[in-house]
């Protein structure tokens, strides 16, 4: 989710025992849970609203497409992948080769 490896967690970890201390630890990752199932409920609860809102028209609207990014590509992408002839890619032995075969 946020490409943290093993050392990183470790490092963290150690960081926060350093910083609370043993005895205060488990108390801020307890506070810390809460906050973060606080947020969550909110958030979910703004987008029952907006969705509620809307209307049933819009009863398959997605949050995330407000997202620019998920909207360039859910608008524009897929019409081009869709649009597009798929071309049969070259084989080897049944599987694709390990270059491009479009840049050679």
């Amino acid at each position: 989710m946020f490409n943290i490896g093993g050392w990183e967690i470790i490092t963290l970890a150690l960081l926060a025992l350093l910083i609370f201390g043993p005895e205060q630890l488990p108390k801020a990752a307890q506070q810390a849970g809460r906050m973060l199932r606080q947020l969550r409920r909110m958030a979910d609860s703004a987008k029952n609203d907006i969705q509620e809102g809307l209307g049933p028209e819009f009863r398959d609207f997605d949050v995330q497409d407000l997202n620019p990014k998920r909207f360039v590509q859910k608008h524009f992408w897929e019409e081009e992948e869709e649009a597009a002839p798929r071309r049969a890619t070259a084989q080897l032995n049944g599987r694709r080769p390990p270059f491009d075969d479009e840049a050679t």
